[in-house]
């Protein structure tokens, strides 16, 4: 039996899918302290229901898919129109210096994936992946190139399935790792904050976990919200025809996300250095989140669960590869060209964060380590720079150009 979902009634199993995903997360320690996203419980909850009907009931599902790519095509748009170049000037010669190195990392995740794949004798599309694309990527990437891998000419109908069970152990193994590492290369070395971060601290003119945070933070209105769903539409719009009329003409292939992402970079710099509108990045952000969340919902309750099994051993020695990259890594690079102080400590175990994971483990990394020993003003300016938004550009760039050498 099929049971076909038209478009409110699939917008309604997407906003089901979050309040289950909620209210797991409420019921669970461990959801809440490795900050597993609400799609990714609730999708998870949910495949795995709908394979039970479909095995043993023989009930069959089908989702109204309209909603997917606009949704995707939003989240990274407002990437996009969060990347205030101007940031840059905040985070000074550390800034640049560790955008080199999360950039080094990218590159040696997708090599040693695909090089891991490729030993196995599986598809190298695991290796990439189990590469940039979910370990600095997070869900949302994975889900996004999952969707380019499933169409020609690269075929891979499991992408999907593997992306989300990559992005999954990343985002944990990130939260596990990120502490014990700081906490080796402290003890290691006998780090301490300056004395001047802890006078800062003392006398309360400075936050570890909240910097130069308004008094009074602007309203999100009627008005406002308008404003800035025409700059994510403004971003979608010349972002697909961009990709449109770039198909076959360019030496590397860029999916259409990344031309919305790099679109919408564009579009706030140049209203910023106009002058003609500021972008409201609180609005914006809720915007893109809001869309992310509403696609994973999509994309995870739609998941094959047998596909995923089939492939677990590959991606058990992928991942476990690239997670021991990713501590040898943050000790002897990101520590050691970082200044190899405490900041750099701080940084390294933030990297392990957001390297394997997501942004928001990196920040709970950091709030751990420096809750234990001390301020570290310069990783709360460096890492959501480099981590919120500059990361995904990169690795947008890093990825299609893995393909053209790999592929």
């Amino acid at each position: 039996m099929e049971l076909t979902m038209n478009f409110y009634a699939t917008l309604a199993c997407l906003v089901g899918v979050l309040l289950l995903g909620r209210f797991f997360i409420s019921k669970s320690k461990f959801l809440q302290d490795y900050n597993i996203p609400e799609p990714v419980v609730g999708g998870i909850v949910v495949a795995i229901g709908i394979f039970i009907l479909l095995k043993y009931f023989g009930i069959k599902f089908n989702f109204d898919g309209s909603l997917k790519d606009p949704l995707m095509l939003a989240f990274y748009a407002s990437i996009g129109l969060s990347a205030d170049f101007a940031s840059f000037k905040k985070g000074g010669k550390i800034l640049f210096g560790f955008l080199i190195i999360v950039t080094g990392l990218l590159f040696l995740q997708n090599v040693a994936g695909v090089l891991v794949a490729q030993a196995m004798g599986v598809n190298p599309l695991i290796g990439l992946l189990g590469g940039s694309i979910t370990m600095s990527g997070g869900h949302g990437t994975g889900a996004a190139w999952a969707s380019v891998f499933k169409d020609m000419p690269y075929n891979f109908n499991a992408a999907l399935e593997v992306a989300v069970a990559c992005a999954t152990f990343g985002l944990i193994a990130g939260g596990l790792v990120g502490g014990p590492v700081a906490h080796y290369l402290v003890k290691k070395y006998n780090l301490a904050p300056s004395n001047h971060a802890k006078e800062a601290q003392e006398n309360g003119q400075i936050n570890s976990t909240a910097f130069e945070t308004p008094e009074r933070p602007k309203l999100i209105t009627a008005t406002s919200f308008v404003e800035s769903l025409a700059l994510i539409a403004i971003a979608l719009l010349i972002g697909t025809i961009v990709a449109d009329y770039s198909k076959g003409s360019l030496p590397v292939t860029i999916p259409t996300f990344v031309w919305c992402l790099l679109v919408g970079a564009i579009l706030r710099n140049v209203l910023e250095a106009t002058k003609l509108h500021k972008v409201f990045d609180r609005e914006v952000s809720v915007i893109g989140n809001v869309s992310l969340s509403l696609f994973l919902a999509f994309a995870l309750m739609t998941i094959n669960i047998l596909d995923l099994v089939s492939l677990a051993l590959p991606m058990i020695v992928i991942l476990t590869i690239q997670v021991t990259l990713m501590v040898l890594y943050a000790i002897f690079v990101t520590f050691r060209f970082c200044g190899k102080d405490y900041d750099a400590a701080v940084l390294a175990s933030g990297h392990c964060g957001f390297g394997l994971g997501a942004t928001p483990t990196a920040m709970v990394n950091m709030q751990t380590v420096t809750h234990h020993y001390g301020p570290s003003h310069m990783a709360f300016i460096v890492v959501p720079l480099v981590g919120a938004f500059f990361i995904d550009i990169i690795n947008a760039l890093v990825i299609s150009g893995s393909l053209k050498i790999f592929f």
